[in-house]
């Protein structure tokens, strides 16, 4: 059993050796339930880190005809927009 110390504020330090085993990393949330004189403590929810080109395919045009960036001018889009300079 390892101990540590209650700050002021309430505020623990879970042991490095626990993190590691239960996969908390910043931004994990734990739910705390109390049982009889013991204070339960469960992971809630744990994110598996991700890259940007998983997301790769997730957004789908429906519209009929495929759409490219080559196909948009964006001079004339720049020229028809609101300029809101000084």
């Amino acid at each position: 059993m390892l101990t540590v110390t209650v700050s002021d504020k309430g505020q623990v330090v879970i042991p490095v050796e626990i993190r590691r085993r239960l996969g908390i990393t910043p931004g994990c949330q734990l739910d705390f339930s109390l049982e009889g004189n013991a204070i339960r403590a469960e992971v809630k929810r744990q994110f598996a880190q991700t890259k940007a080109e998983d997301g790769f395919g997730m957004l789908v045009c429906k519209q009929p005809g495929k759409r490219r960036l080559a196909d948009f001018d964006v001079a004339l889009a720049m020229r028809e927009s609101k300029d809101d300079r000084p």
